[in-house]
């Protein structure tokens, strides 16, 4: 039979416990906040850095002054930026597809044709940053994209909800369209089982 001290005791040693436990989540909590927020601060700044390496890279071209060719890019160049303006968006477009490309941009799709030549350009993010936008894109929707080259104009023709294994989104075409790609449903916890498909077709 446990005495009332040891009752006690065993009380006393629950309450510390969960008083601990509490601490620990309030802890975990704060640093997790303090990781996403530094993630976001260092993507908001590589966007900036981003613009100005592409505005360098226009000038370049203005002046005449070689740059790397296509075969030449690599994971993680800057390649472009593409805007929807009825949505304010904006971001950077980047070389490739790994993870740390997309946490500090959106992606070009390897295999697909590059920014601002002719074929479907595939470029893919992440639905909880720089994607989260194409949520609210709809048919019709202008969507610049703006290389070395110039801009080039594309307009939202269709809008799908595919699964992961559907690659006939990118497959090559013969005219110059915009593929672009996300997780989908947009507020899902953990990996999401779709992917949500914006296509558009060059001006």
């Amino acid at each position: 039979m446990i005495s009332t001290s040891e009752q006690e005791a065993f009380t006393s040693q629950g309450r510390s416990f969960l008083r601990w436990t509490r601490w620990l989540f309030v802890i975990s909590g704060i640093l997790a906040l303090a990781y996403a927020g530094l993630v976001l601060l260092n993507a908001r700044q590589y966007q900036i850095a981003a613009s100005d390496t592409l505005n360098q890279q226009i000038q370049a071209a203005r002046q005449h002054i070689a740059l790397p060719s296509a075969t030449a890019v690599r994971e993680g160049d800057v390649l472009g930026k593409i805007e929807i303006p009825r949505l304010g968006f904006s971001a950077a477009v980047l070389q490739g597809t790994t993870a740390k490309t997309l946490l500090l941009g959106v992606g070009h799709i390897a295999g697909t044709a590059l920014p601002g030549q002719p074929g479907n350009v595939g470029i893919a993010g992440h639905r909880d940053t720089f994607f989260r936008a194409l949520k609210d894109v709809r048919q019709d929707d202008e969507i610049n994209l703006q290389t070395v080259a110039g801009v080039v104009r594309y307009q939202v023709n269709w809008i799908q909800i595919t699964a992961p294994s559907d690659v006939r989104i990118l497959s090559s075409t013969t005219g110059s369209t915009l593929t672009l790609v996300t997780c989908y449903p947009f507020h899902y916890i953990g990996p999401a089982p779709e992917r949500y498909v914006v296509h558009a077709h060059r001006l």
